[in-house]
């Protein structure tokens, strides 16, 4: 038996997945609390001991590979030259790699964003701004700004190449940790990202991981090899894509709602499905991945009911009593390892969850805009087009865990109150039931024909 052990060292749990490589099946699954601010270990300890004791014929562990999350994970600021175009397509690569980008700038950096950066808790910095041969002094400008400012984080530059030589004199004149990769917008509107992710993987691995006290896990999980978002990110590309004679499910969304945050993964190009439609913007990604930091169900449940009034909040919930609201949103993010004790709360949940999705969703999707001219309506989309998307993947505590997942799954669907967003229309919903997503990205490294297989057979 050659067992390979996938760790997911996640903000809340950490989390196990043994699986057999010779007869290709999951031995078994366990999770305890991450405790990153005492040891990590500790928690991985727990959990493992979970897994040896419920599966004794497990035997030895030949393989181990763990991706983290833990301790806020991988936090990134993204800046650009126009906040459409090379700041979005920063932002793009960020979220690409697994980060949670809570502060992007456009154009020239000003003493108030200076600051803000010298006070943020962030791990990289990704500095963009022009295209190829276009403006090269905003990203110069900025370049200065930041090597004035002495923040001790790395730097990624990623912009308009025909700057890279000063940017590099400026660096060097500081104490600047920088790194110069392909631009991330090299021709208008074309995103080209991945040189960029694969430094962020880079410095995550060496750097960020040892400085959130996560590297003395290596003694016991081997690397740490990525972020834990960018796991699930390559999960559901192979799972969408498919491997060699392995065939896929085609274009895909994953939603992942969790106690601090609710990711979107889509993959599939998402052009426009109708002749009159035009296409606006800056290219999308064919894996697409967004982060909504104010939609949790535990950390950020605060955040995410100032956003409607209590009007708003009960056509989620309709028998809740507009009171007890506060009250109950309180409890929860004062206490994130809350567990519903009633019916009510179960239900008080299940509208967190559900507007989780919906929000989530408006703010993933592409949009259609209705343009009157004299010849006739003219029809433009920007972002992308979802509507046959075929299969939504559910995963997260509370999806996991409620008995009719798909009944919160619907809040992505198309809604009539919101035809201009090009949501999915009828979908086919599964559920992460044993949590793997994250753990078949990582076992996909290096075996992705058993990780294609094992996620067809248990994603229910």
């Amino acid at each position: 038996m050659s067992v390979h052990l996938l760790v997911d060292f996640g903000s809340t749990y950490t989390k196990l997945t043994a699986v057999d490589i010779d007869e290709e099946i999951i031995i078994g699954t366990s999770k305890a609390m991450t405790t990153v601010k005492t040891d990590v270990l500790d928690g991985f300890n727990v959990a493992l001991s979970k897994l040896e004791n419920a599966h004794p014929q497990m035997g030895e562990i030949s393989a181990v590979s763990a991706c983290s999350s833990a301790a806020g994970g991988l936090k990134m600021a993204a800046i650009g030259l126009v906040e459409e175009l090379t700041a979005e397509a920063a932002k793009r690569a960020c979220l690409g790699a697994g980060a949670l980008v809570n502060h992007v700038y456009a154009h020239h950096l000003s003493k108030k964003e200076i600051k803000a950066l010298k006070q943020a808790d962030i791990d990289i910095i990704l500095l963009a701004g022009g295209t190829d041969g276009g403006n090269k002094e905003c990203i110069i400008h900025n370049a200065t700004k930041l090597k004035e400012a002495n923040l001790d984080v790395p730097i990624i530059v990623a912009g308009n190449k025909d700057a890279a030589d000063d940017i590099e004199t400026i660096f060097e004149t500081g104490q600047v940790e920088y790194y110069i990769v392909d631009n991330v917008m090299p021709k208008l509107k074309v995103l080209n990202v991945h040189a960029a992710k694969d430094v962020i993987r880079q410095i995550f691995i060496t750097k960020i991981i040892e400085a959130k006290g996560i590297k003395k896990a290596e003694e016991k999980t081997g690397e740490i090899i990525m972020p834990t978002p960018e796991s699930v990110l390559y999960a559901a590309e192979l799972l969408a894509k498919g491997h060699e004679e392995v065939e896929g499910y085609g274009e895909l969304m994953i939603i992942d709602v969790g106690g601090a945050t609710t990711d979107v993964h889509t993959i599939g190009d998402g052009y426009p499905k109708r002749a009159e439609v035009v296409l606006k913007g800056l290219q999308e990604p064919f894996a697409k991945r967004t982060v909504e930091g104010d939609l949790g169900m535990r950390y950020s449940a605060n955040a995410l009911v100032s956003l409607m009034s209590p009007y708003e909040f009960k056509q989620y919930y309709k028998d809740v009593n507009e009171d007890d609201i506060q009250a109950s949103v309180k409890k929860r993010y004062e206490h994130v390892d809350y567990l519903p004790e009633n019916e009510e709360e179960e239900a008080f949940d299940e509208a967190l969850a559900r507007i989780c999705c919906d929000y989530s969703m408006s703010r993933h999707v592409g949009t259609v805009e209705v343009v009157y001219t004299p010849l006739g309506n003219m029809y433009y989309q920007t972002g992308k087009d979802l509507t046959e998307i075929k299969y939504v993947i559910g995963t997260g505590g509370v999806l996991i865990n409620h008995k009719d997942p798909k009944r919160i799954l619907k809040e992505v669907n198309q809604k009539s109150d919101k035809r201009l967003e090009l949501r999915p229309t009828d979908p086919i919903f599964l559920i992460d039931k044993d949590y793997i997503l994250a753990a078949m990205g990582l076992l996909g490294q290096k075996h992705p024909k058993l990780a294609l297989k094992l996620m067809k057979r248990h994603l229910t």
